[in-house]
């Protein structure tokens, strides 16, 4: 028996593990069947603003504007290939949770498809990964995409930087 996603939620944050993981999934939603829903995730973590001292809105508005129009080509591309029930939504806070358990249980998500972390092994243990725990623990299936369409391994130049 094939199992088939029927909610199905891609963080995306600009980065080409993103990228990756967005393509992906309107590959998988297609194989499910035109009822799938294919939401998007960017979430702006406003712990990173805590620190600036001249902090106004108007920065959170600067983010938010640019992750819609984002946002807004993924869904194009998405209908472009067919894909009817394709929606996103912005959150504000700490992502790892936000990704893990709270957009995922208001949207009953059962795959949640998220790109590989671009840190290296030093970022990783300073500030920990996102994919990392929510693979450890969401509230639903994780795929975590490393590789494109035709599944070979895509070194990102963030990773190629690192070296």
């Amino acid at each position: 028996m094939l199992q088939q996603y029927q909610h199905i939620l891609v963080p995306v944050d600009g980065s080409e593990e993103a990228e990756l993981a967005f393509k992906k999934a309107i590959a998988v939603a297609q194989r499910n069947g035109s009822e799938t829903e294919l939401r998007l995730l960017h979430v702006v973590d406003t712990r990173a603003f805590q620190n600036i001292s001249s902090f106004d809105t108007s920065m959170v508005e600067q983010v938010t504007e640019t992750a819609k129009k984002t946002l807004d080509k993924y869904v194009d591309d998405a209908k472009a290939q067919g894909l009817t029930n394709v929606s996103y939504t912005i959150e504000y806070g700490a992502p790892k949770t936000i990704i893990a358990h709270d957009v995922p249980k208001e949207m009953n998500a059962d795959l949640i498809m998220i790109g590989a972390t671009g840190l290296n092994a030093v970022e990783r243990l300073l500030i920990g990964s996102i994919t990392e725990y929510v693979t450890r623990t969401a509230v639903c299936d994780v795929l975590v995409v490393r590789t494109d369409l035709e599944n070979h391994y895509v070194k990102s130049s963030k990773s190629r930087r690192n070296k």
